[in-house]
């Protein structure tokens, strides 16, 4: 009965790889990484598979698999549940469709808002919301579909403030905006400082600075499309490529550097992997010198719409 369980398991854990990333539960850390082990291949049996996992002190997080007695069931059922628990992964990215909608329809390609035409579509961004808060992330949620959820509720509730609040000419006319705790996800209500600093900076992340927008005319643009889990990768690149070499927000040059405050705020965010030129080179395509003068533009509060 146990090798039936084990190949059961093996099924769901390789069908839903195929519809969201492989993830293990890290011991050493808080929330699920990504699986990284360069030995690991397809061709490796199952009991090589497990056995390499408990080598390199990793631990297959199996709090959203549901196990059952293979031996009491027939081979339709079986099937019937592995169909079931691929269905129950792509729902979770499903969520956002909503909001992917609002995004493409009040959202240019240079990330300017139409907060106007927003607010008529109001009742939609709130039912999102409120769809946000009854599917918080749970064990069962990967890294990259965390990072997905909190990236769109974090731009999704800004909206919502300005709209809130709207007409005004700069976030910063509110009292305290980012402090407000005026969305509740799951059991608990939270403001957008929370979001930020507790949750996304914590998955070391740093592109995420240049996914979540702040309703200002120097932030980084909003997407005009939600992220996915799926895609968040390619998503938060091509987020830190456009700003990069968006030269009304960075002036990037060899020797010479007049970029964002976003990375003087954020300066450990970005060092994580080197040094802050080692992070530029990486995503402007540049050969930025080391020893490169830096010089960080005024932020502009304006309203991005």
């Amino acid at each position: 009965m146990i090798r039936s369980l084990i190949l059961v398991f093996s099924m769901v854990f390789f069908s839903n790889c195929a519809s969201r990333d492989l993830s293990v539960n890290v011991k050493q850390d808080s929330y699920i990484a990504p699986f990284e082990s360069s030995d690991f291949t397809s061709e490796n049996t199952l009991d090589e598979q497990l056995e390499q996992l408990e080598e390199e002190d990793l631990s297959i997080d199996l709090s959203g698999s549901a196990f059952i007695e293979t031996d009491q069931m027939t081979a339709e059922e079986i099937e019937t549940f592995i169909t079931n628990s691929s269905a129950s992964a792509e729902a979770e990215q499903s969520i956002h469709q909503s909001w992917d909608d609002l995004l493409s329809k009040h959202v240019s390609r240079d990330g300017l808002v139409n907060y106007s035409g927003f607010k008529s579509d109001w009742k939609d961004l709130r039912n999102y919301i409120e769809n946000l808060g009854v599917n918080i992330p749970d064990n069962t949620y990967n890294r990259s579909d965390k990072l997905a959820y909190w990236i769109n509720a974090y731009n999704a509730l800004t909206v919502d403030l300005i709209l809130r609040n709207y007409p005004l000419k700069s976030i910063k006319d509110i009292n305290g905006p980012w402090n407000q705790r005026l969305w509740k996800l799951g059991d608990k209500w939270y403001n957008l400082d929370e979001i930020e600093h507790q949750i996304l900076r914590k998955m070391n992340e740093p592109r995420i600075h240049f996914a979540i927008v702040c309703a200002s005319y120097s932030c980084p643009k909003l997407m005009n499309k939600a992220y996915l889990g799926s895609k968040i990768d390619d998503q938060l690149t091509k987020a830190t490529e456009e700003f990069l070499s968006d030269k009304n927000r960075n002036s990037i040059t060899s020797d010479a550097l007049e970029i964002s405050k976003i990375f003087q705020w954020f300066a450990k965010d970005f060092k994580q992997n080197g040094t802050l030129i080692d992070f530029l080179n990486r995503y402007s395509g540049g050969k930025i010198s080391p020893k490169a003068k830096i010089r960080y533009k005024t932020y502009d509060w304006a309203l991005n719409e």
